[in-house]
């Protein structure tokens, strides 16, 4: 892995009326400000120098040894987790049984089981992607950890700590199958692209607009396939992993040209909670030697995105 920069209508229904949040065990807030311009570190820098002073693939060594933070969670009795309610098969509400579910889930339970004993121990607060960093630098802090398609970046590694990766990605975009896009070039040229506010691949298209005419920028990655099916943006860029979970949920939709910024996903801690972080990564290794990982891979996201080898960090 280099170095580099790196359903629908009640959607709609939510993004129209500004109401995107509130969710698990425990709400939280969204909403839509529209229009703007283990191992763990990958990148979205602006050049080739600060790609350099990246790496991308080294976190705490995995060690679980109770400290102030492990101690808080459990005097409290449970872990508080943000999350996404959106993201088809990472972290979604199921319109039939009305929980959150999905990979990203799965994990935050698994960490719960292995801090508490329980991994229903846990509370799942919906947080927007614009506001994951803030969450996790905020005193008080109202959350733990973010489990929630979060990339590894330079600059979120200067705020925040990250876990070992446990997911692969890379950039992709999506777009409507009728523009007949074979390339990135060709899918974002002159178009309108939508990149959630914050996201990874809202800071590479600030670092390279790849010839896009506008940005726009919801606080969530679906409110991007919602403006594109409302005609109000013609393509997204996003990683791959919800990228894929677009095309998944809109069939008219599509994923354009190649895939370019390899990168990974990894969990977002407080740079303070050292006991929590090597904890985590202790939680990663069991995970993915216990089969946990991939059990949760072919449950959520083999019949989207295939053959796990690709995305597995190790």
């Amino acid at each position: 892995m280099r170095r580099a920069r790196t359903r629908t209508l009640l959607a709609a229904a939510a993004l129209l009326a500004g109401l995107l949040g509130g969710g698990g065990s425990a709400a939280g807030a969204g909403g839509t400000r529209g229009e703007a311009l283990v191992h763990a570190a990958a990148a979205a820098p602006q050049n080739a120098a600060e790609a350099e002073n990246c790496d991308t693939g080294t976190s705490l060594p995995p060690r679980q040894q109770v400290g102030a933070r492990i101690q808080e969670i459990r005097k409290r009795g449970y872990l508080i987790v943000g999350v996404d309610q959106s993201a088809y098969n990472w972290g979604y509400r199921d319109s039939q049984t009305g929980r959150i579910e999905g990979f990203d889930i799965d994990l935050a339970r698994a960490v719960a089981r292995s801090v508490l004993g329980d991994p229903d121990k846990v509370r799942l607060k919906t947080v927007a992607t614009a506001d994951r960093v803030e969450l996790l630098r905020a005193q008080p802090r109202t959350i733990d950890m973010i489990a929630r398609a979060m990339t590894i970046t330079c600059d979120r590694l200067e705020q925040i700590s990250f876990s070992s990766p446990y997911f692969k990605v890379s950039q992709r975009v999506v777009a409507p199958k009728a523009a007949h896009a074979r390339s990135v070039a060709e899918a974002l040229g002159g178009k309108r692209v939508c990149a959630a506010l914050n996201s990874s691949s809202h800071s590479e298209l600030k670092a390279d607009p790849h010839g896009a005419a506008s940005v726009v920028t919801p606080d969530n990655q679906l409110d991007c396939l919602v403006l594109m099916e409302l005609g109000e943006a013609d393509a997204t860029l996003s990683d791959s992993s919800l990228a894929a979970a677009m095309v998944a949920q809109d069939q008219t939709m599509e994923l354009a040209g190649e895939s370019f910024l390899p990168t990974y996903m990894g969990v977002g801690m407080s740079k303070d909670d050292t006991d929590l972080i090597a904890w985590v990564n202790q939680v990663l290794v069991d995970w993915r030697n216990n089969g946990g990982w991939q059990a949760s891979y072919d449950r959520w996201l083999r019949p989207v995105m295939g053959d796990p080898g690709p995305y597995r960090p190790w």
